[in-house]
């Protein structure tokens, strides 16, 4: 069932990458990734995972790129040339070498922006390569604490695990759990992420009875036996999973022990439609969090214009909102280097305040007319704040049903 759930979504994401390149091709002449001639058209790359532990958020964050491509080139593209589109596979930290490669493969194309990693330790191996040659690096899913700050030519649309955490800590200190259990994998984002948690459960009188430092799982693991066994033997109110892939084999585990599910907690890295994987009612009533707003009905139809086959849409808004400002910083300091880019990235966000406005379109004709700009993010996130973190987000709750789908329940307000 699993490599058939794969094969469904690789064919719907090379669909979504014909379909983007081929509403989005332009011309090339000559730009290059820091040293771009002002007409030179805006090349943008994607790091984005079709392979690999998060191959499942792959096609919402492409879709995203694309169709905020898409609008753009429909508005007259960028400086008068329609952007163009190259689409490159991140993988996950396991696979490494996938990223570098295609790293190198995009700045053959001449990129002035790549938009991605999904994964905060992909971004860690690749990040001084792309923001070392000046091109801009946006990450639209990286959380993890220490990448805030990490680079000038570094910027995510999506918070750091400050908030992700925080917001989880009081989702469960609300659902009257004390005592909860962590199954973390060894992995920067969920050792940060369980941190985070840790410090919010700890200052409301709560504790972690398993999952400290030193309890993690290993990431590469075939059997999850052992952690499961260990985390029921603490007697959790309540149990946190942050991992990946790994969770198609941790909640068998958790099944065949007889836990109650409806006290499970997903996280951004594994909150996931699971209908194709578990029996129906498996997993009734578990929560998870997730960064950005929930999409409403409109912008999930024009991402489907995209990827007609869209069932996930996490971290989709992210990626549109670091495309188009991406485009509208090169319209601000008209031209489509890299370090113009960059200059301009924290201004069109609304760093400096200006005239709110929405979509490509609406804000590029503002900046045209010589006005100061304050886009209004997709995703709920507001400007870039000194270390091109977003100076506020949301953090949305969500709640799994009987067919093992989860749905929107409500939205947690965040100020970095």
């Amino acid at each position: 069932m699993i490599r058939s759930t794969n094969t469904v979504r690789a064919t719907a994401l090379a669909g979504a990458v014909a379909l983007v390149l081929t509403a989005c091709s332009g011309s090339a002449h000559g730009a290059t990734g820091g040293t771009s001639a002002k007409d030179s058209p805006l090349v943008i790359g994607t790091l984005l995972p079709q392979t690999g532990s998060l191959a499942f958020l792959g096609p919402p964050e492409i879709a995203g790129v694309g169709l905020a491509v898409k609008e753009i080139n429909a508005a007259g593209g960028v400086l008068g040339e329609p952007v163009k589109l190259e689409n490159a596979d991140s993988s996950d930290a396991d696979n490494a070498e996938v990223a570098t490669q295609s790293v190198t493969d995009l700045e053959s194309k001449k990129v002035q922006v790549i938009i991605g990693a999904a994964s905060s330790a992909v971004t860690r191996n690749v990040v001084e390569d792309i923001t070392n040659a000046k091109i801009v690096q946006i990450s639209p899913a990286n959380t993890a604490t220490d990448l805030s700050g990490k680079s000038p030519f570094f910027f995510r649309t999506a918070p750091s695990d400050v908030l992700q955490g925080a917001a989880l800590g009081k989702l469960i200190l609300g659902d009257g759990h004390a005592n909860v259990g962590v199954l973390v994998f060894n992995d920067d984002y969920g050792t940060s992420l369980r941190d985070v948690l840790k410090t919010t459960l700890e200052a409301e009188g709560a504790s972690l009875t398993y999952g400290n430092k030193g309890q993690e799982f290993d990431p590469k693991a075939t059997s999850f036996a052992d952690p499961v066994t260990a985390v029921l033997a603490t007697n959790p109110d309540a149990i946190v999973i942050m991992a990946f892939a790994q969770t198609k084999q941790i909640i068998p585990e958790l099944v065949a022990r007889g836990y109650d599910l409806s006290k499970v907690y997903f996280v951004d890295g594994n909150l996931s439609d699971y209908s194709p994987d578990f029996e129906p009612g498996t997993l009734k009533g578990a929560q998870g969090t997730l960064p950005g707003a929930f999409p409403d009905g409109a912008f999930q139809d024009r991402l489907r214009g995209i990827d007609p086959g869209l069932k996930d849409f996490s971290y989709a808004a992210e990626s549109y909102d670091a495309t188009t400002l991406a485009a509208l910083a090169a319209v601000k300091g008209g031209a489509t280097d890299g370090p113009t880019i960059q200059k301009n990235m924290a201004a069109v966000s609304g760093a400096d305040g200006g005239t709110k406005c929405t979509g490509f379109k609406e804000c590029a004709a503002l900046l045209t007319a010589g006005k100061k700009i304050d886009y209004t993010a997709v995703s709920g996130a507001g400007a870039f704040n000194a270390k091109n973190d977003p100076s506020t987000a949301l953090i949305g709750v969500y709640q799994y049903g009987a067919d093992n789908k989860y749905t929107f329940v409500k939205a947690e307000a965040g100020k970095l």
